[in-house]
């Protein structure tokens, strides 16, 4: 089965707000085996939400809206859908009398314009509203199932989980579950990834292999659609030994988890500090290790040096390196390291020395940086250029340190 999702509302179209209820649906979907192709938008118009059913009509199943069942003049789905199928609307005994006693509780005495919340399709599946007033409803028409859903997230999405899916997982679902992996990767293009799985990607049919790139990262969506968990997991897993044969070597994970939780994971698990001196990056490596409950487990504590007297002072730099080496160098974001180290009595220390621009620093072009790691086995420094604005710099810093340390924790667990 094909599903659409037709999202109402100018203010989406205005980008006042995120169609994040269209994502939700879609993924809620898929675990049950029904396809999303398409999603629209359409504004508070009678006319051009018309011209998006007829459109959705003739290539899903299913479709679904959100949004448009409100008290006010512009929320219009109900009856736009009314005057386009032919069916009437009645009000819900359930809902109306939600309504009643919401306003009962507040002294108030519900209007006309309120009351149309309670509005329904004759002889509709009514969803009721567990989180505001608007009800929901399923209806079929000429064999489209109908589902109408409210626009706030808390609402739609309760309605959605708590009436919706059971009602599609019963009538509309074939009994084809769909489940997906994630892989992750970093230190990969999305071109080179691709090229290695292009006959993976030629070949597919189900399992499936959908890549994204995003922010310095590969992700790939392996989707499968099987009878059952047990079949589906099998053939995901045997897909994943097909892609690590080729680009195993760049993947730190396999789940929706960021590099930044899977890396603070590995410290907790391990029991292991990192801590850190920046410069480039101006205390943003510990802002993202901070982030996480329980960060002072894994991180004790970190130093802005952005000056040489700073690098002196905090964290002992010898004055000979920055005199003859310079404060971004090789040997200076490896006395950094060191220093955070030896500071903060950690386990390991990363630190981040560099250009982040407008303007060049000390012969370094903007985007050209240091940064140095010191373990338990020594210390290193890796030099690194990437382009862009000086936060776009500064943000690549942070991802590439941590994906240093995650190799460096990799590496001592399989050792």
């Amino acid at each position: 089965m094909n599903a659409e999702i037709i999202a109402v509302g100018s203010e989406l179209l205005l980008g006042q707000i995120d169609n994040s209820n269209a994502t939700f649906i879609s993924k809620e979907l898929s675990k049950i085996g029904v396809n999303v192709y398409y999603h629209q938008v359409a504004g508070d118009n009678p006319e051009r939400l018309q011209e998006a059913v007829k459109t959705a009509q003739n290539r899903a199943d299913i479709l679904i809206f959100t949004g448009g069942l409100g008290p006010t003049k512009d929320d219009l789905t109900r009856e736009t859908l009314s005057s386009m199928t032919g069916i009437d609307l009645i009000y819900d005994d359930e809902a109306m009398k939600r309504l009643e006693e919401f306003f009962d509780k507040r002294g108030k005495k519900a209007t006309s314009n309120n009351l149309k919340q309670a509005l329904t399709f004759d002889g509709a599946e009514v969803l009721q509203n567990d989180e505001g007033l608007a009800c929901g409803s399923i209806f079929e028409h000429q064999g489209t199932v109908f589902m109408l859903l409210p626009g706030p997230p808390r609402e739609m999405k309760a309605m959605f989980k708590n009436y919706g899916i059971p009602y599609l997982s019963k009538n509309i679902s074939d009994n084809q579950k769909m489940q997906s992996m994630i892989l992750r990767f970093y230190e990969i293009g999305e071109s080179q990834l691709v090229d290695k799985i292009d006959d993976l990607l030629e070949e597919q049919t189900n399992p499936t292999i959908a890549p994204l790139a995003s922010d310095d990262e590969v992700t790939l969506r392996l989707t499968v659609k099987g009878p059952s968990p047990e079949t589906n997991e099998e053939m995901l897993n045997e897909l994943k030994e097909k892609v690590f044969e080729r680009v195993g070597e760049y993947c730190y994970g396999e789940s929706d988890q960021e590099l930044e939780q899977t890396v603070a994971d590995m410290l907790r698990d391990k029991e292991i500090s990192v801590s850190a001196a920046e410069s480039l990056t101006g205390g943003l490596f510990a802002n993202t290790m901070t982030s996480f409950a329980g960060a002072s487990m894994i991180f004790p504590g970190g130093v802005v040096c952005y000056s040489n007297d700073a690098k002196q002072a905090s964290l002992n730099v010898p004055s000979d390196i920055l005199e003859n080496d310079g404060a971004v160098s090789e040997a200076c974001a490896k006395s950094m390291a060191e220093g955070a180290r030896k500071l903060f009595q950690s386990d390991y220390a990363i630190s981040f020395t560099g250009a982040a621009g407008p303007d060049p620093l000390e012969g370094y072009q903007p985007g050209e940086m240091f940064i140095g790691l010191a373990g338990p086995e020594g210390t290193e420094a890796h030099f690194v250029r990437v382009g862009g604005s000086r936060n776009r710099i500064r943000t690549y810093a942070v991802k590439r340190g941590l994906y240093l340390l995650f190799q460096e924790l990799r590496n001592e667990k399989d050792g």
